[in-house]
């Protein structure tokens, strides 16, 4: 017999699976996603999902799509978190401690509270990348930040205000443009992409049924 669990999507209870992930929990029961449900995977970061256990006092995040439904969890999911990209141009900014303080000055008014890491669905030290934004190391903000995925979790959590996930960005963005060092074999590449030399491959690839396609891209060669 199959193992029902009781979980509750914004305030509702419904019996589903106890197998199931939180999105396909909520499919299960009726619900029809048309926000919140990008990749499945975790790559996106469209599900992010607060959540509490019945009975218990911790508020938890998570990814929706990852997380396995628990008896008595009450779910409310976060589609979107409105965090504050400022505009600038890479091409006239420089990757000095000048330029974090004129576009995020409010990373310097963190408490060291922690919520942020707490708080992150893929478990990173949200906390150290801003510490090392305030002291001009992108290099090392852009290395510890590399797998955010931008579900805005951090932010909604950080009474500072912080726009976590913008400020990592702008830590990439200039350690790319400017630190880390060129790649001439992606420069070519990317030369070849413009010069129309993978559009006949693309092509044949875009023919290919989806079982060949798993098949090439589980025995593709990994550059290392």
């Amino acid at each position: 017999m199959e193992n029902m669990v009781n979980v509750y999507f914004f305030g509702k209870k419904y019996s589903v699976p106890g197998d199931l992930t939180i999105m396909t929990a909520m499919e299960y029961a009726g619900y029809t996603l048309t926000r919140g449900c990008g990749c499945r995977h975790a790559f996106c970061g469209a599900c992010a999902t607060i959540y509490r256990i019945k009975g218990k006092n911790e508020l938890k995040t998570c990814l929706a799509c990852q997380t396995q439904v628990q008896e008595g969890m009450y779910v409310a999911s976060i589609p979107f978190f409105p965090t504050d990209k400022r505009t600038y141009d890479i091409n006239e900014i420089k990757p000095n401690q000048q330029i974090m303080m004129e576009l995020y000055p409010e990373i310097y008014s963190c408490i060291g509270c922690n919520a942020c890491t707490k708080s992150c669905t893929q478990s990173l030290d949200v906390m150290q990348y801003i510490a090392y934004a305030q002291r001009g190391e992108y290099a090392k903000c852009a290395e510890e930040s590399f797998d955010c995925v931008m579900c805005g979790v951090c932010s909604s959590r950080c009474p500072a205000g912080i726009s976590h996930p913008q400020v990592a960005e702008l830590a990439r963005r200039l350690t790319g443009k400017y630190i880390a060092p060129e790649s001439a074999h992606l420069e070519k590449r990317v030369e070849e992409v413009k010069e129309g030399k993978f559009e006949a491959l693309i092509e044949n690839l875009m023919q290919k049924p989806l079982a060949e396609l798993k098949e090439l891209y589980n025995h593709r060669e990994i550059e290392k």
